[in-house]
């Protein structure tokens, strides 16, 4: 609903009609088949353009329905250990890490204390400095570790010039 007495119209094809009279314009607009649209309403008259508001709103939706095509939507993954894992078990999670690292995730890394374990928390610290050691230059240290209850655990990004590649 446009308030204003009068308006700065501009026509169809992008031409400026003038000031003209809301009542004018509506008029003008109503001849052509078309809808007079509020562009600009903090100006002063307010600048209102005959056009078609339904088709205006489709091509709109499709812009933004593209651009959310070219977004890349970063997951969280995230690779459990225990302080006793083993060698094999380690290098297997690391592969893991790297791959989901590669493809643009973070990644997660949570030691997991049980029972006795608990009282021997720097072995989970160590695993976790063996763990960035060896992925080395894919990814930076985001959210250092830090105990949260009976877990330890830090998050890993991809560096930005691992994103162009």
């Amino acid at each position: 609903m446009i308030r204003a007495q009068q308006v700065r119209v501009i026509s169809p094809d992008g031409e400026q009609l003038g000031i003209l009279e809301t009542e004018e314009a509506l008029r003008q607009a109503q001849e052509a088949g078309l809808d007079l649209v509020e562009v600009a309403a903090a100006a002063d008259p307010p600048v209102c353009r005959i056009m078609d508001y339904g088709q205006f709103k489709y091509q709109q939706s499709k812009r933004q329905h593209e651009a959310k095509k070219h977004q890349k939507i970063v997951h969280l993954k995230e690779i459990k250990l225990r302080p006793k894992t083993e060698e094999h078990d380690f290098q297997f999670k690391l592969k893991h890490a790297i791959e989901f690292v590669e493809a643009g995730d973070k990644v997660k890394v949570t030691v997991m204390f049980r029972g006795r374990e608990m009282s021997h928390q720097e072995l989970g610290r160590k695993l976790m400095e063996k763990f960035v050691e060896e992925i080395g230059e894919l990814a930076a240290v985001e959210a250092p570790a830090k105990m949260e209850g009976r877990t330890l655990s830090m998050v890993l990004a991809p560096k930005k010039a691992q994103k162009g590649s």
